[in-house]
């Protein structure tokens, strides 16, 4: 049984004026996601700023989360890092506040070798027994790709990793990566502009960016395929791809940020080395949100 299928909003982290965590803002956008039909959080990812939160604010986050989930869909943390150890202590603890899985990418700048993958993600998910673990590649960000192989021998030898979500873009690789997995490996798709190619090869569904501004619209697409509707499913994936590209012409979560800014949400600035976006992306990003429907305030 799947961790969850269809869309699992990558959702943002909102902070105050001053820059500190805006938790009441989080509340308020988690109602509105489990509202519009998201069917998991995915808290303190990428697009959630983690690399710039400090481990207690990182683990308030998710607690809070939580919190005010309050189990009515799946809440998914991201406690990945780049030391063994310090992804452990995360792990650990964000076990104890319940959440439902673990989110853990690969690690980015010291890297490691195939073989040392396999110890990392192994000590992490021995660490924390009986909690769901997707794997995160992303080798564009963090330098490190899961092989196939290693994706496939982590799920089929350690109990509790369950799945992969997949930002390679190389849809070769992720055949094989589903290939060698079999039904033992859950199949996430990691780039909104590849959630049907990757539904087509056996994926549940996408951890999304898109559906920080369009979750209705992201559960729909995934969902769509998922019922057996490949053609809707299709059309949809192709609807939204000018969206996608302007949600990606800077650095996530720049744009994904400004973007509910500019819906009106008051989420907040980002953290450093993260800034506000080009003047000329910010007008390209109001024309893609204007065209696909969405409301600016």
């Amino acid at each position: 049984m799947p961790l969850f299928t269809g869309s699992g909003v990558a959702i943002i982290t909102p902070m105050h004026a001053d820059g500190s965590v805006n938790l009441e803002k989080l509340d308020e956008i988690l109602e509105w996601q489990i509202a519009e039909g998201t069917d998991a959080v995915i808290i303190c990812g990428t697009t959630g700023e983690s690399p710039t939160l400090d481990v207690p604010e990182h683990m308030d986050v998710i607690r809070h989360c939580v919190e005010t989930v309050n189990g009515r869909i799946p809440v998914i943390a991201g406690t990945g890092s780049n030391s063994t150890q310090s992804a452990i202590e995360m792990s650990r603890e964000a076990a104890a506040f319940g959440v439902d899985g673990l989110l853990l990418v690969t690690p980015y700048y010291n890297k490691a070798t195939q073989s040392g993958l396999i110890r990392h993600y192994t000590a992490i998910a021995e660490s924390v027994p009986g909690t769901p673990i997707i794997m995160y590649n992303v080798p564009s960000r963090t330098g490190t790709n899961i092989a196939a192989e290693t994706a496939a021998a982590l799920v089929r030898s350690v109990e509790n990793i369950v799945g992969i979500k997949e930002a390679s873009g190389n849809i070769s690789q992720v055949a094989k990566v589903k290939q060698l997995g079999g039904e033992e490996l859950q199949l996430y798709s990691g780039n909104d502009d590849q959630v049907i190619p990757l539904e087509s090869l056996g994926g549940v569904g996408v951890i999304s960016v898109l559906a920080n501004v369009a979750p209705k619209f992201t559960h729909e697409m995934a969902t769509a395929y998922l019922n057996g509707d490949t053609q809707k499913a299709a059309a949809m994936q192709l609807a939204c791809l000018p969206l996608c590209d302007a949600l990606f012409c800077e650095v996530n979560p720049i744009p994904v940020k400004t973007a509910m800014n500019l819906m009106g949400w008051d989420v907040g600035p980002l953290r450093g080395p993260l800034f506000e976006m080009d003047p000329a992306h910010v007008e390209l990003l109001k024309k893609e949100l204007t065209a696909f429907g969405i409301c600016l305030a």
